[in-house]
């Protein structure tokens, strides 16, 4: 015979799992040290929009780029341990997918390195 179907939670059961499975993921974030490093920079970015008296916008916009940032680093964190998961040996294709998250987290980092400067300097 088939197997049983998944018993899914609905309603606010689910919301509940949903938040406790995010939670994980953010505990699992907090073993990467390049995350640990872009919450130092989100700290360090909001303490210098306090310090030179940056509007609602600017920590806005410096917000919203980090958690993207964020975001990507976790999508990046999963690439790397599925690629592991499958192939733990070296290969050319685990290398490329594993470069290819590096370089997505790059590119928030320098966005929010460009939106910073504009909003110190600019803004």
């Amino acid at each position: 015979m088939g197997e049983e179907p998944v018993n899914k939670k609905t309603g606010l059961r689910h919301m509940f799992s949903a938040l406790r499975y995010s939670l994980q993921g953010v505990g699992r974030l907090l073993g990467e040290q390049a995350f640990r490093h872009e919450l130092m920079a989100f700290a360090g970015g909001l303490v210098l929009l306090a310090l030179v008296g940056a509007g609602p916008f600017s920590f806005l916009g410096f917000t919203i780029l980090m958690l993207l940032l964020f975001a990507v680093e976790a999508l990046n964190t999963a690439i790397e341990e599925i690629v592991d998961r499958v192939s733990p040996e070296i290969s050319p294709v685990g290398k490329h997918a594993k470069d290819l998250g590096s370089f997505a987290c790059f590119c928030l980092i320098l966005a929010n390195g460009i939106f910073l400067v504009w909003a110190v300097f600019f803004g």
